[in-house]
């Protein structure tokens, strides 16, 4: 395997509370640096909410779900509200396994999950 990054995340802002990051490739180890790149990029939009779109996702290792914790604890340090959209039944079941879904809210759709972050979050982080 290739050290190349086989990932892109293209940051968009949503409104004024909320970011996407939009996936495109693979999420493994690799992709560490593109993926909080574009987190910081995200926070210094000093946005509440980001959503993970992953209409572009190809592939997921378990290193890309080791990099999703990391991204989860650093928005809980932060105060920021994660959400997703465009995972596949297969990446849903495994959000779902991991209990990643109890922390990141999952929505079918961008539109979805863009209502969702427009709703004032409940205790999110406890």
């Amino acid at each position: 395997m290739s050290n190349t990054p086989k990932i892109r995340v293209r940051v968009r802002q949503a409104d004024g509370d909320t970011c996407i990051l939009e996936v495109h490739g693979e999420l493994t180890t690799f992709a560490e640096d593109q993926l909080m790149a574009a987190y910081n990029e995200a926070c210094d939009r000093n946005v509440r909410n980001i959503l993970l779109n992953f209409n572009g996702l190809e592939y997921m290792s378990s290193s890309g779900i080791g990099l999703l914790v990391t991204l989860l604890i650093r928005a809980q340090r932060q105060q920021k509200r994660l959400l997703a959209c465009g995972l596949d039944d297969h990446y849903r079941h495994i959000f779902e396994l991991t209990r990643l879904n109890e922390a990141i809210s999952l929505h079918p759709d961008e539109a979805s999950a863009l209502a969702a972050a427009a709703t004032p979050a409940a205790q999110a982080y406890p």
